[in-house]
Order: C-alpha cells, then sequence, then structure tokens
C-alpha cells in the first residue's frame, strides 16, 4: 500500500508491502542512497531485497527521501542532517500509525549512513541494523573536495556543486565535513550485519570494516566481484543473507 509520511511541510511518499494492513507488531524500512530511490523495479537493490523478505514474512517500509523519487523536496536541497530528519519522522510514524514494537533499518550507500546514525539515536528503538555499502567516505570525500568524480575547493565550497549533471547544494558539503558518522553509530548495540562488495569503485571497503570494528555486535560480508549496487552476480546470496539475519 501506499504510504504519506509528512515531515517540515513536505510529504514523504513510499511504500508498506508484505502486509495487508497498516498495523504490524514488525517492519523493516529500507533506507536508499545518495541521488537514489527506493527502488521501483526488478533488479534494483531494494526492491529485489523487499520483496525477499515479504516472501520471508516480514512487512517492510520504503520511502523515498525528500528530493528524491516521488516525495516533495529538491533534490538541489538535500544534505544529510535533511535524510535524518526524513529518517527520524519514518522511524516515528512506524511507531505510531503502524503500532511496530519491533523496528530493523536497512540502509544501502548513504542511506546506510542516515541508517546507522538513526539506529544509535534511537538505541532503545532499533532492532536490528543492515548496512549495504555504507558509504561513510562521503565524509572524507567532502574534506578533500571530491564528490563521485567531481572537484571542487572544499575550503570555499561554492553554492551549488553538479554531480552526474544534478545540482548539489554546498550545504550537503559542509556539513558532511562535520558529520560524527562512527561517533554517532557506535553507540547502536545491537545485531548488525554489513555487507560491502569488493569490486566497489564509489566507496572503499575501509568504510565497512570499520563499521565491523565500531560495532560491538556486528558481522561483515565482503562479496567478492560486486560493486557498489550489489546487483550483480551475488545478488541471490545478498538477499538470502540479509533476510535470515532479520528473521532469527
Amino acid at each position: 500500500m501506499k504510504v504519506e509520511i509528512k515531515r517540515s511541510g513536505l510529504t514523504l511518499r513510499g511504500v508498506l508491502e508484505g502486509t495487508s494492513s497498516l498495523k504490524n507488531d514488525h517492519v523493516v524500512i529500507l533506507m536508499h542512497g545518495f541521488q537514489g530511490n527506493r527502488g521501483y523495479e526488478a533488479g534494483k537493490i531494494l526492491y529485489d531485497l523487499s520483496h525477499a523478505l515479504n516472501k520471508a514474512g516480514l512487512a517492510t517500509l520504503r520511502m523515498d527521501f525528500a528530493g528524491c523519487g516521488e516525495s516533495d523536496g529538491d533534490f538541489a536541497n538535500m544534505t544529510v542532517l535533511g535524510e535524518l530528519l526524513d529518517g527520524m519522522a519514518i522511524i516515528d510514524f512506524a511507531r505510531t500509525k503502524m503500532g511496530a514494537k519491533t523496528i530493523d533499518l536497512v540502509g544501502h550507500s548513504q542511506g546506510g549512513v542516515v541508517a546507522s546514525m538513526l539506529s544509535a539515536y534511537y538505541r532503545d528503538v532499533i532492532n536490528k541494523l543492515v548496512l549495504m555499502a555504507p558509504a561513510a567516505t562521503l565524509k572524507d570525500d567532502a574534506l578533500v573536495g571530491e564528490c563521485q568524480g567531481t572537484k571542487y575547493d572544499p575550503n570555499h565550497i561554492p553554492l551549488k556543486v553538479q554531480v552526474h549533471d544534478q545540482d548539489v547544494s554546498g550545504q550537503y558539503f559542509r556539513t558532511a565535513q562535520l558529520l560524527p558518522i562512527y561517533e554517532t553509530a557506535q553507540h547502536f548495540a545491537g545485531p548488525a550485519l554489513i555487507i560491502h562488495g569488493l569490486a566497489d569503485k564509489i566507496v572503499s571497503p575501509e568504510a565497512a570494516r570499520k563499521y565491523n570494528v565500531i560495532l560491538p555486535e556486528s558481522k561483515l560480508y565482503l562479496m567478492e566481484g560486486e560493486d557498489h549496487m550489489l546487483e550483480g552476480a551475488k545478488l541471490d546470496e545478498i538477499l538470502s543473507t540479509v533476510t535470515e539475519f532479520l528473521k532469527d
């Protein structure tokens, strides 16, 4: 079913799947990455994962962050701080409108950064955490003035930077430089699963290795041959690994 969540005058849009009722004791919230969306077709990691979890009996909630997909907002104004606020609204929706008692978070790429920080902010609420190619290197990139091949002066950040022909706010890079990503995430003490492709050219697998060090109950899976999108030959293995982890 389609879901709309209000946040600071914006409407976030997404889908609740694997259930015929809004009320659910257990829900898995999936969060997408930079310049991405919740996944609209088979072959996209969050779409496929959502349906794999549904087959295992788990309800899933996939939302577009503000400025992405079908949600309100302008992507040019997107920041990780804004996505954290989106994520808080989504979690609070699951707690109040859905009545969920068990909430798991899954994040891909920048969505993994957001999910990792939210799991700490909501450490009394979040049950399990799954990080897929978590892009914690976005802070390192911002400090040197680079974003997926686009370069800028990190000491004099412009109002906007074009990345893949799309405007990204200077505020995104200014706040990214000082984000306490690992410092925040380390406060989550629950079970965590981390998956990263060894052929990832966008985010170094070292980010996953560091998460594995700072998250006390984490398991790390490094996938040979998989790139950043995790949609290659080992997709089925990835889907089953995540599903089994969240089912237990």
